[in-house]
């Protein structure tokens, strides 16, 4: 009873320093919401991350400081993620540890409002969304380029054994035959010299590529003097075509890779002016990524609009529940997300529709429960 007579006096004294009370409850957000971010950032790094860095290195050969250093570059697009998904951690826990410990009823016993309590968890969150629209904008752009830039030098360097000579090196189908066979005889200054490739990656045919020089660049293999020779796999000889300097991708190609980054590589305005020239094909998801530039950071005003009234723990409650909301809540966006982006890219949604999809069907949920607990006392 006493403790309870002093959380009153408390609550009186805040509601005549309205901004002592902001502070306090803002001050419990942030605490969280560093927590939220840095918990979802190393669980997204050792997920879908580490997978990429995996790939990079076993399909394109990246050595593993250059990769890990891609990934790195990437980490702005990742806290713009996290960003909502950490406001809403904080907005849930600490107004559910707050409902717990009946400062939540006492607030509106003394006649602070459910309205009032979330006024600085939504400045909050407006500035954390304008912070993520500016991060998206600025930050991302430049270090996708970055990364872009380093994956095709490191594929560019890829295979260069400085000094060997008569070496080999082959790739492999998935079902273990045999791809491509490379045989160099020496590689000095960056170059290989009498070079012979057997190419058995088209069913039926084969090609022998014989050259005196070539290197590898971002643009693919480049050889200089040589012959191609196409074969049947009986042996019979289709084509013969003699060079004196050509360029071959042998499918080792970054482009579907790279053209995934080129969303991130540019910010709202520069991809406004890409997507009229960008082919056919690509439009629909470069349109949804556009529009997504602007439903991303408006998440976080919406997580907090459906945190908020979750985050209320009724009386016969008396265990924390905050956290698992936060997960339930954040697996239902991305669930509603990455359906409404399907739809979109195979046509069945316009694309700006695909991309606030969930922001829509979150809000109007959020709306429902907030007005219902607003006037509902604790």
């Amino acid at each position: 009873m006493k403790k309870l007579k002093n959380k009153i006096r408390l609550y009186i004294y805040l509601l005549n320093h309205m901004k002592q009370l902001d502070k306090y409850i803002l001050k419990q957000v942030i605490e969280m919401f560093v927590m939220g971010v840095l918990v979802f950032t190393s669980i997204i790094f050792a997920s879908d991350t580490f997978i990429t860095l995996i790939k990079q290195i076993s399909m394109y050969g990246i050595p593993f400081k250059i990769a890990f250093l891609i990934i790195i570059l990437h980490l702005p697009s990742v806290f713009v993620m996290t960003i909502p998904m950490g406001v809403l951690l904080a907005t849930v826990m600490t107004l559910n540890n707050m409902s717990l410990s009946s400062e939540i009823t006492v607030m509106r016993a003394c006649g602070i409002g459910l309205n009032r309590i979330a006024k600085p968890i939504f400045t909050f969150a407006i500035i954390m969304a304008c912070m993520s629209f500016f991060v998206n904008e600025t930050i991302v752009p430049v270090m996708t380029k970055q990364s872009t830039n380093l994956a095709l030098y490191a594929f560019s360097k890829k295979n260069i054994p400085e000094g060997k000579e008569n070496f080999t090196f082959k790739e492999v189908k998935d079902n273990g035959m045999l791809k491509r066979l490379f045989y160099v005889g020496d590689c000095t200054n960056g170059k290989l010299h009498n070079i012979t490739v057997l190419d058995a990656s088209k069913d039926g045919t084969m090609q022998i590529l014989q050259a005196r020089e070539g290197k590898t660049a971002e643009e693919g293999w480049q050889f200089q003097k040589g012959a191609i020779y196409t074969v049947t796999n009986r042996g019979q000889a289709l084509d013969t075509t003699l060079f004196e300097d050509t360029n071959v991708r042998f499918g080792m190609d970054l482009s579907e890779e790279m053209n995934r980054n080129l969303a991130n590589e540019n910010n709202f305005i520069q991809l406004c002016r890409k997507i009229p020239s960008a082919k056919k094909e690509d439009r629909p998801w470069l349109s949804i990524s556009l529009f997504d530039k602007i439903a991303l950071p408006l998440t976080t005003i919406v997580f907090v609009l459906i945190g908020v009234p979750l985050a209320i723990t009724p009386p016969r409650v008396r265990y924390n529940r905050g956290f698992l909301f936060s997960i339930l809540i954040i697996f239902a966006y991305y669930l509603v997300r990455a359906l409404s982006i399907s739809f979109g890219e195979a046509g069945s949604l316009a694309p700006a529709l695909a991309a606030f999809m969930p922001d829509i069907i979150l809000t109007i949920i959020g709306i429902g429960l907030y007005y219902r607990k607003v006037y509902t006392i604790c």
